[in-house]
């Protein structure tokens, strides 16, 4: 029989439950009463879902598997531990936020950001009819509860395969949520077909090197390949160095890591604002979470073999990020070339190898994902003749007109750039620490590099907070709409967090070594 803890895995399936629901709600519950009851439901489900995280923290190990009398393997598909744990109420709470500015409808039936018709043509006379009739896209909220709930089974998969079957549920709803804008929908669906494309084909990767590693070691499990890695010849490392390289990169994608970050400024300029504001918080942070138990229990007993191979990825995530979003006159795609940025100095973090570099490395996910998701729900409001105002041009003298919104998303500038009182500059110290602390030369010059980036990115900030501020209005057509009481609330809280971790880090520091631990 099988040995399987529910209350260990009752966050997980509380949000998979409630996104089934919301299908079923989709297809039986009446136009005019889906809205309300899905936007309920699926934010009950993720507060609910946090409570029994809390509560699974007393119930860490293995879960949802059997272990080998005869051997005393332990094979096991779950690993709820410190980092999983943590992780999971990251993604949760980001994942309430997400949903807030997601169901902003700004006067309408139905959320703003998404198309009435996700099928017809833009512009056809079927996606008029179905504005006309007044139809509403509330699906996409069962499909963020299904990809919140891959995100949340991420970073506790313990083998390769069930990390794989977590990389397809947290992507494929992805997909299909970054297609349905509203406006500007040809660009919109572009995104989805190069993410869909892109993704499909670093799934492939991934499941390409889950096979020369299975070769390797005859087990998907993590144990079995960490102590294969220790015991077997070296004649066998040329399936061991290009699988792990392999694995790594299905997972480097999801972070929008160089060179696989392609897809990353276009995705997160053609996807609805409120999904590119969800997926870059909350994508990264499972991914990042995966990406840690990989490297610190999967593989580490290899560690000088595929090391090298990622000090390069970050090395050219944090430049090439730091960079290309000098050039940048989009607003979005600015907030698209800094998230590859910031994702090359959490690598930095990763490439410590130290239980302080993965305590440094949750909490910069959680500072700059909070951040993130407000930012994007600020930009989600700035609108010119109804469309959304994302050239860096229409938000000339804004700070003059709209001094508070404006404020706000120039603190969250300021933190993005690493600015003391500020959660950016925590973050970015603890895992610059960290890397030289622990990292040795290798760390040192990584800690460098990422310092002079992060001056880089400096510039660019100031650039957009000087425009607002100190530059005249192009015209009075770009106005910043009056948000609804969940968006408000979305951009308050992560405001306030940025604010909070700037100045009274220690608590979530401390949580955060508290939950370093990984079980082995």
């Amino acid at each position: 029989m099988a040995e399987v803890d529910y209350v260990a895995i009752m966050p997980f399936l509380i949000v998979l439950g409630a996104a089934v629901i919301g299908v079923v709600i989709e297809a039986f519950a009446p136009r005019e009463r889906r809205f309300v009851t899905q936007t309920t439901l699926a934010v009950l489900a993720l507060l609910g879902a946090f409570v029994a995280i809390i509560v699974a923290v007393d119930h860490q190990g293995y879960t949802m598997g059997i272990t080998d009398e005869a051997s005393g393997r332990k094979l096991f598909a779950l690993t709820v531990d410190g980092p999983a744990l943590f992780m999971q109420g990251t993604i949760v709470l980001m994942g309430v936020l997400g949903i807030l500015t997601m169901a902003e409808r700004l006067g309408g039936v139905g959320p703003d950001a998404f198309t009435p018709s996700g099928a017809s043509t833009p512009g056809s006379a079927l996606e008029a009819a179905a504005t006309r009739a007044g139809a509403l896209t509330s699906e996409v909220f069962p499909l963020a509860l299904f990809s919140i709930a891959g995100m949340m089974l991420f970073p506790t998969t313990n083998d390769l395969i069930g990390m794989f079957v977590a990389l397809e549920v947290l992507s494929l709803p992805l997909y299909v949520l970054t297609g349905l804008a509203r406006r500007r929908r040809l660009l919109s669906q572009e995104a989805s077909l190069k993410y869909f494309l892109l993704g499909s084909f670093s799934s492939a990767f991934f499941l390409f090197g889950t096979a020369l590693l299975y070769g390797y070691a005859g087990s998907v499990y993590f144990a079995d390949l960490s102590a294969a890695i220790a015991t077997g010849p070296l004649a066998m490392n040329g399936l061991l160095v290009p699988g792990a390289f392999l694995v790594f990169v299905g997972l480097l994608f999801k972070v929008g890591a160089v060179p696989f970050h392609a897809w990353t400024p276009d995705v997160y300029q053609g996807a609805p604002t409120p999904v590119t504001g969800f997926m870059a918080a909350a994508t990264k942070a499972a991914a990042f979470g995966a990406i840690l138990r990989l490297a610190y229990v999967g593989l580490d007993t290899a560690r000088w073999e595929w090391t090298n191979a990622l000090v390069v990825v970050a090395l050219l995530t944090m430049v090439v990020g730091s960079v290309l979003s000098v050039t940048q006159t989009d607003m979005k795609r600015l907030l698209a070339y800094s998230s590859i940025a910031h994702a090359g100095f959490i690598l930095v973090g990763v490439l410590a190898f130290d239980r302080k570099a993965i305590s440094a490395v949750l909490f910069y996910l959680v500072a700059y994902g909070f951040a993130t998701i407000a930012a994007f729900a600020i930009v989600n409001l700035v609108r010119q003749n109804g469309t959304e105002a994302t050239h860096l041009s229409q938000w000339a003298g804004l700070g003059k007109r709209y001094p508070v919104v404006a404020g706000a998303f120039a603190f969250l500038m300021l933190a993005f750039a690493g600015i003391p009182l500020t959660s950016g500059f925590v973050s970015k110290f603890a895992v610059f620490s960290a890397a030289i602390g622990t990292g040795g030369a290798t760390g040192t010059v990584l800690a460098i590099v990422g310092v002079i980036c992060s001056a880089i990115t400096v510039f660019v900030y100031a650039r957009v907070i000087v425009l607002m501020f100190f530059s005249e209005p192009p015209s009075d057509t770009v106005v910043v709409v009056v948000p609804s009481v969940g968006t408000t609330f979305s951009i308050a809280v992560g405001t306030m967090i940025t604010l909070a971790l700037g100045v009274l880090p220690s608590a979530l520091l401390d949580l955060a070594d508290r939950a370093s631990q990984f079980v082995r």
